[in-house]
């Protein structure tokens, strides 16, 4: 067993070595201060631990919360995209469908309005008070309801539908040229920059791209108005008019095989493909007018497309070359 060391110094005034005695005064001042330091040494290690090692609890949290922001995310993402079809429904709806049988359009505000005394919308309120899930909850009401609007529209429509055989074959409700691929829209309705001029301005159809020579096809029953070329502007063209207020324009022709006054049928075909007039390269300029008014003819394909076809169309001439061909 170790024995206890014990220290000696050396008296100057005796001249003798004795036995170092501690003070208790002195004693307890190193033990305050060791007390001293571990408590301050223990507060700074505390303070790093939960500074820089958070709790198991707050980890579990802090997953819980990404997860839910991914979450809300993803949905988000979804419920834009479905806003952005329920608009373009609503638009083809009010452009189209109604106009053909000379039906009122429906108001925004209409479309829009909450049908509150549907449980089955009223029901998605009742989800827990989160912020985001509310903010989903009422984006998800709104779009139901305009969805349920939306069916009563498209019943009301099929009522119209009734003996309207020769009015429905009348409105253009294909493209003008074959384009099974979708890859010949170049440039979409809306401003764009003048390939000559290179200026912003309005135009007023599509042009679809495709190889001289390549076949026209009238878009709807009607009769030839205009078969014929122009001085710049269109070139050769052809305007039909299909009655109830409809007329296709397509212009740039290499060569027009219509006559102006004769009947035609949809699918006909009425002319080719070429680069005559403001032209930088062999395409179709399509336009379509209601009651004298221009359209976006891209709202008019729904005869020979489905509904994921469509979808993809719209897409595509919305996000065309800024700058038209004419």
């Amino acid at each position: 067993m170790a024995m206890k060391k014990i220290k000696y110094y050396y008296n100057t005034h005796t001249l003798r070595y004795e036995k170092l005695v501690t003070p208790l005064r002195v004693k307890l001042l190193r033990l305050f201060g060791f007390l001293s330091g571990l408590a301050v040494g223990s507060a700074i290690i505390i303070y790093l631990y939960d500074r820089f090692f958070p709790k198991p609890a707050e980890l579990e949290a802090n997953r819980k919360y990404a997860l839910l922001q991914d979450n809300y995310n993803a949905i988000n993402t979804k419920v834009k995209t479905l806003q952005e079809q329920m608009a373009t429904l609503e638009k083809r709806d009010n452009e189209v469908y109604r106009s053909i049988f000379e039906a009122n359009p429906l108001p925004d505000s209409a479309r829009a309005k909450l049908i509150e005394q549907k449980q089955e919308i009223a029901k998605l309120s009742e989800m827990n008070d989160f912020t985001l899930s509310k903010d989903i909850a009422g984006q998800l009401n709104n779009i139901s309801a305009r969805i349920a609007y939306q069916e009563k529209s498209y019943e009301g429509i099929s009522q119209l539908i009734k003996n309207q055989d020769e009015k429905l074959a009348s409105i253009p409700a294909i493209q003008p040229v074959s384009n099974k691929q979708l890859n010949r829209i170049a440039s979409g309705f809306g401003m764009r920059i003048d390939p000559v001029y290179g200026t912003p301005k309005m135009h007023k159809g599509l042009d679809f791209t495709a190889p001289q020579g390549t076949p026209i096809y009238a878009t709807g029953d009607g009769v030839i108005m205009v078969a014929g070329a122009s001085e710049g502007g269109y070139g050769n063209h052809v305007v039909i008019n299909h009655g109830y207020g409809y007329q296709t324009l397509y212009g740039h022709m290499v060569r027009i095989k219509a006559r102006k006054g004769q009947r035609i049928k949809r699918g006909e075909v009425i002319g080719w493909v070429g680069s005559t007039g403001k032209s930088t390269g062999p395409h179709c300029h399509y336009e379509v007018a209601i009651n004298g008014h221009e359209v976006d003819p891209v709202y008019f394909f729904y005869n020979d497309l489905d509904a994921e076809q469509y979808d993809r169309l719209l897409k595509l001439a919305a996000t065309g070359s800024a700058k038209s061909f004419d």
